[in-house]
C-alpha cells in the first residue's frame, strides 16, 4: 500500500492535476497502447501463420508500411493532444488581444495548465500594481485641480474688483493681464478635473441615460449661439426628423460639444459659419467649420494632450480635443477629423456604437 502511495506521489509531483505534461500523457497513453497492440498483433499474424509464402523482402515491407502509419496516427494524436492542451493559452492569448487599452481587469487563469499558471499570476500582480499607480496620478490630478480652483477663484474676483475702479493705465493692463491668466488656469483646472472623471476606472458608463441624440444638439448647441454671433459667425443645425437614441452621460457629453465649439471659435479665424449635423446610421455628430483648417502635419497630433500647433494664433491648453477624445472614448465611440484639402474647413466626427443600456455588450 505505501508502495502504491509512493508511485501515485512521484507521479503527481512530476505532472500534477491539470499540468500540460499530464494532460499529454493521458490523452496519448491510450492511443500509444492501442498502436502498440495493433502492431503486435499484425507481426504475431505473419509470424505465426505458415500457410502465407513471405519473402524477407515482402515482410520488409510490409513492416515498413506499418511502422509508416503507426508514426503518421501517432503524430495527428500528438498534435491534436498539444491542440487541447494549449486551448487555454490560445484563449488567454485572445483574451488580451481583444482587450483595450484602458483594461486592467486581472486575466481569468481558469483553464489554465499548471506550468503556466504562476505566470499569469505575476502577470496580474504587474497589472494591479500598474493600476494602483495609474489611479494615484489620476487622483493627484483630480485633487490639485480641486485645490487650485478656490484660489484661483479668489485672485479672479480681486482683479475684477480692481477693474472695476478708476485706475492708471498700466495698472489696468497689469490686472487685465492677471484676469486673462486666472481665467486660463481656471479653465485648464475643470478640463483636468474632466479628464478625470471620463477614466475607465471612475466608471463613467454607469451615469449613461438613453437620449435622443437631435434633440440633445439641438438644446446644448444653441446655448452657443449668442458666443458665435459676438465673432459674427453662424450657428447651423442640422437633424433629421426622427429621433436618434444613443446612451450618454449628458455632462460629460455637455463638455464634448463646449471643448468642440470653443476649438471651432478659437481657432477657426475667417470662419463665417459652424455646422453642427446630426446623422442617424450610425447615430453620428459633425462640427463643421469654413476656417482655415488644420495643417496635415498637425492633424495627427491635436488630440494629444497638451499639443498646440506652432501655428495656432489663439490662447489655449491644448487640453481640448484630447477631452473630446477621452469623453468620446468613454462613451464607445470613434473620433477622427477631416481638413483641407479633403474639406473646406474643418470637420471633427463622433460615431456612436448606438443604445446598448441592458445589451450586456462591451464597446
Amino acid at each position: 500500500m505505501s508502495t502504491r502511495r509512493k508511485t501515485v506521489d512521484a507521479f503527481g509531483g512530476l505532472m500534477p492535476k491539470g499540468s500540460l505534461a499530464r494532460r499529454l500523457v493521458l490523452r496519448l497513453l491510450p492511443a500509444a497502447l492501442l498502436l502498440l497492440a495493433a502492431d503486435l498483433a499484425v507481426t504475431w499474424l505473419i509470424a505465426r501463420n505458415k500457410t502465407w509464402h513471405w519473402e524477407l523482402e515482402d515482410i520488409f515491407w510490409v513492416m515498413t508500411a506499418g511502422q509508416v502509419v503507426l508514426v503518421v496516427l501517432f503524430a495527428m494524436v500528438l498534435v491534436s493532444g498539444v491542440r487541447s492542451g494549449l486551448s487555454g493559452v490560445n484563449r488567454l492569448s485572445r483574451d488580451i488581444r481583444e482587450r483595450s487599452v484602458d483594461d486592467l481587469h486581472p486575466l481569468d487563469a481558469s483553464g489554465m495548465p499548471t506550468e503556466l499558471v504562476p505566470l499569469v499570476t505575476h502577470f496580474n500582480d504587474l497589472l494591479v500594481r500598474l493600476d494602483d499607480a495609474m489611479q494615484s496620478q489620476r487622483r493627484f490630478i483630480g485633487h490639485a485641480a480641486h485645490q487650485l480652483r478656490t484660489p484661483l477663484s479668489g485672485l479672479k474676483l480681486e482683479s475684477e474688483l480692481m477693474l472695476a475702479r478708476e485706475l492708471p493705465q498700466d495698472v489696468r493692463e497689469r490686472a487685465e493681464r492677471i484676469k486673462t491668466v486666472t481665467d486660463r488656469m481656471i479653465r485648464l483646472g475643470q478640463q483636468l478635473l474632466v479628464l478625470a472623471r471620463v477614466d475607465d476606472s471612475s466608471r463613467p458608463k454607469d451615469s449613461f441615460v438613453r437620449t435622443d441624440l437631435s434633440e440633445w444638439v439641438c438644446d446644448s448647441g444653441a446655448q452657443w449661439i449668442p458666443a458665435a454671433r459676438a465673432k459674427h459667425i453662424d450657428v447651423q443645425l442640422t437633424v433629421p426628423e426622427a429621433p436618434v437614441w444613443v446612451d450618454m452621460d449628458p455632462l460629460l457629453m455637455e463638455e464634448l460639444l463646449g471643448n468642440l465649439m470653443d476649438n471651432a471659435l478659437r481657432y477657426g479665424e475667417g470662419a463665417s459659419t459652424i455646422r453642427l449635423h446630426v446623422g442617424a446610421n450610425p447615430p453620428t455628430l459633425l462640427v463643421e467649420d469654413d476656417g482655415p483648417g488644420v495643417a496635415q502635419e498637425d492633424a495627427q497630433r491635436v488630440f494629444d494632450a497638451f499639443y498646440r500647433s506652432a501655428k495656432a494664433n489663439a490662447q489655449g491648453s491644448g487640453l481640448g480635443l484630447a477631452i473630446v477624445r477621452e469623453i468620446a472614448r468613454a462613451h464607445g465611440a470613434w473620433w477622427g477629423l477631416a481638413s483641407r484639402p479633403e474639406f473646406p474647413g474643418t470637420r471633427i466626427s463622433i460615431v456612436f456604437p448606438g443604445p446598448r443600456i441592458g445589451a450586456k455588450l462591451t464597446r
